[in-house]
């Protein structure tokens, strides 16, 4: 199998798809899947961060709750 390199972008939501065609000669072989910047990573200021913090203000709704706890079973002692 030859080494095969794509450039793809990161979609808005974070996800990165791929689909390769490689041939059914090499159905069923391992491969390795490298992920590594192509360019530099771009920084954020501190005003940047700042406001990203602050769009997430009251954006919580409802209460916060703790979800009821299952009953643990009995068992017979290990001794």
């Amino acid at each position: 199998m030859n080494r095969v390199v794509v450039e793809r972008r990161v979609r808005d939501d974070g996800y990165l798809q791929l689909t390769l065609p490689l041939g059914k000669e090499q159905a069923g072989r391992d491969v390795r899947v490298t992920i590594e910047p192509v360019g530099p990573v771009p920084k954020m200021t501190a005003d940047e961060w700042r406001a990203g913090i602050l769009a997430t203000a009251g954006g919580w709704q409802g209460e916060f709750e703790c979800p009821s706890q299952d009953v643990l079973e009995e068992r017979d002692p290990l001794s």
